[in-house]
């Protein structure tokens, strides 16, 4: 009855409930939590996001100030993508801990089309090309997510560890010359620094607790900058030369132009994107332990084709997902996607603020690579979680992960394997993440779906309830 003495704390009691039930995904942190911890992602992937422009300003041989003005441009344009991917709007958005930035994907079919079209007029052909494959994969993203069924652990697993693999020689080119390659020697300074601030990383995850220890990433790039000041290896000369606020003008390099051959291009560019996107939807979804179907993964291909579309109106590039952020989430084991929203919006302040960006930047590549080779490093380890449950004792599921990891790290282990190849198909070969993707599923498909018609298909990930979950806390553990 109502009339009992303490009913009238059921509105409390039931909110309290609702509170224990909601998702980790969907918890709001504290202020001072979310802040942080949005740092530790803009920290993880701001390299990443300002590598691309730099790479496309030096080809069309922009002047410095254009040159940031791109930098500025690519930072303000991922947040954006980060804040559609995060909050969502209507049917756009995966609304989970997904970062958005500058595809890597994209640079080889954007220097090769100002190579053909020349430096001045290459910018526009290329924004012109970005906004048709961005609305085109927007058409495509309700179709393109049905191919989920063909991410069973065989495939998602090898497709992880392949991305961790992959991004490892990111953070060995950091620490090398900044250059994002390793081949070269790496100078024994940049050696020191890098080793330092990953032993500090390390000891603030093995002896702090609670909220620091969910900070250890951004604690480990802080200390290695402070440390890296009276060795002489960082530099803060650009924060006395950036305004404290400048708007990026829309199409500043002028109007988009559109050829054929460029559209093209960047068509299979985004093809790629969203096949690299689904698979670290799936990847993120094990990790924080909220699996993703077919109406998650196409509302994360459409915030991906629309934060493309509309980059370049204010010169940007292609978005998609950022792996390394991935592995930021099993690390620091906070799930919230408000959190990576926070880390979207100080995106956009810092695209909008060039002085802030100039701080940002001013963190040494020794001290990025030493940090790196913890994030990039536990994407592998959630792979390989994850192909714990693939049965490689079971058929060829064992041969599928072996010629997917090795083809996939061909680009890694050889560079320049594919050069003989023509440029349209070294979009695709030359990103190992996408070439081994595809391998996977065309292997799963081949030996677990086209046999007789007697033998049973194998289940769908999605239609797997009795299968054992990843923790995060296992994917968050570095063994």
């Amino acid at each position: 009855m109502s009339d009992r003495p303490g009913t009238g704390n059921t509105s409390s009691t039931d909110s309290a409930r609702a509170e224990a039930a909601r998702h980790p995904v969907d918890e709001v942190l504290p202020p001072l939590k979310m802040i942080t911890s949005g740092l530790q992602h803009v920290a993880a992937m701001y390299a990443g996001v300002v590598a691309v422009p730099l790479v496309i300003g030096a080809a069309a041989q922009l002047n410095p100030a254009d040159t940031t003005l791109l930098m500025a441009a690519s930072l303000f344009t991922a947040g954006i993508a980060t804040l559609l991917q995060t909050l969502g709007i209507w049917k756009i958005g995966a609304r989970l801990p997904f970062v958005n930035g500058v595809s890597f994907g994209g640079v080889a079919a954007m220097t090769a089309i100002i190579a053909a079209e020349g430096a001045s007029a290459g910018l526009p052909i290329i924004f012109g090309a970005v906004i048709v494959a961005g609305l085109l994969a927007f058409a495509l993203s309700s179709w393109f997510c049905k191919l989920v069924r063909f991410f069973p652990p065989v495939v998602t697993g090898s497709v992880i560890t392949l991305i961790g693999l992959s991004l490892l020689p990111v953070a060995f080119g950091w620490i090398t010359d900044g250059g994002g390659e390793g081949g070269s020697s790496a100078p024994m300074g940049n050696i020191g620094l890098a080793a330092i601030a990953l032993a500090i990383t390390l000891a603030v995850r093995r002896y702090a607790r609670g909220f620091l220890q969910s900070v250890a990433i951004l604690i480990g790039l802080v200390a290695g900058t402070l440390l890296a000041i009276p060795l002489g290896m960082a530099d803060f000369s650009e924060l006395g030369e950036a305004g404290l606020f400048g708007f990026p003008t829309p199409f500043h390099f002028g109007p988009p132009q559109f050829s054929l051959p460029a559209i093209i291009s960047m068509c299979i560019v985004m093809l790629v994107i969203m096949t690299e996107s689904t698979a670290d939807m799936i990847a993120l979804g094990k990790i924080v332990d909220k699996p993703v179907d077919e109406k998650v993964i196409a509302a994360g291909l459409r915030a991906d084709a629309l934060g493309s579309a509309v980059a370049p109106v204010f010169n940007g590039f292609a978005a998609s997902a950022f792996a390394q952020n991935v592995g930021l989430v099993a690390m620091s084991k906070v799930r919230s996607r408000f959190v990576v929203a926070v880390g979207g919006a100080i995106l956009v302040l810092l695209g909008l603020c060039p002085v802030a960006a100039a701080l940002v930047s001013a963190v040494p590549l020794p001290v990025l690579g030493g940090v790196g080779v913890v994030l990039f490093g536990t994407i592998a380890v959630s792979g390989i979680q994850t192909l714990v449950q693939a049965g490689l004792d079971q058929g060829e599921n064992a041969l599928i992960v072996a010629v997917t990891l090795g083809v996939g790290l061909a680009p890694e282990m050889a560079h320049g394997f594919y050069a003989q190849f023509p440029d349209s198909a070294t979009i695709i070969l030359d990103s190992g993440i996408s070439t081994g993707c595809i391998l996977a599923v065309l292997l799963n498909l081949l030996f677990n779906h086209l046999r007789s018609r007697k033998a049973e298909p194998p289940p769908s990930p999605l239609d797997a309830p009795t299968e054992p979950k990843v923790t995060p806390q296992a994917a968050a553990h570095l063994h």
